[in-house]
């Protein structure tokens, strides 16, 4: 999943060693706070793609990472399967007119941009964090453990009358 870094100036996807080998990218993805027009959340990213790879890696329902190239626009994905989703619609940027990412950071990602933070970049679950106002999930929630079933006594053979 990637990590999204926010500072006063800019949005940092930061991307893994793996992510990067599926989009062909070499570095992180930068966007500036200026060309962000607009920030949309959905359940399903694959809705949102459009064009081909140009480059990148694409296994239809499973994964679509790179950059995605339409009828005169350029899109930058990092998607996997059907999960919750973030959309950022670009105007301005020299290289994307929307970035598309499954994360489910989103909601917190919309939180910080409506901010005025720090010029240190920080991740932008901390900043949501601190404001208190929406809440969000940890990385890894604790997961309750589940009740043992206590197996039942099976029932005595039947006696054969003869």
């Amino acid at each position: 999943m990637v990590t999204l870094l926010l500072d006063s100036t800019q949005l940092e996807v930061v991307l893994s060693g793996a992510e990067r080998a599926m989009a062909f990218h070499k570095g992180n993805v930068i966007i500036d706070r200026s060309t962000i027009a607009k920030v949309q959340l959905t359940d399903d990213a694959w809705t949102w793609l459009r064009g081909v790879p140009s480059p990148g890696t694409h296994l239809k329902g499973i994964v679509a990472m790179g950059t995605w190239k339409s009828a005169g626009a350029k899109d930058f994905a990092i998607i996997r399967r059907h999960r919750p989703s973030v959309v950022i619609d670009l105007e301005g940027h020299p290289d994307f007119q929307r970035v598309i990412l499954t994360t489910r950071h989103g909601l917190a990602l919309v939180q910080a941009l409506q901010l005025d933070v720090a010029d240190e970049a920080a991740d932008v679950v901390d900043i949501a964090a601190e404001t208190g106002t929406i809440p969000v999930q940890p990385a890894s929630p604790a997961k309750k453990p589940r009740p043992r079933k206590t197996p039942s006594p099976s029932p005595a053979p039947a006696a054969r009358l003869s």
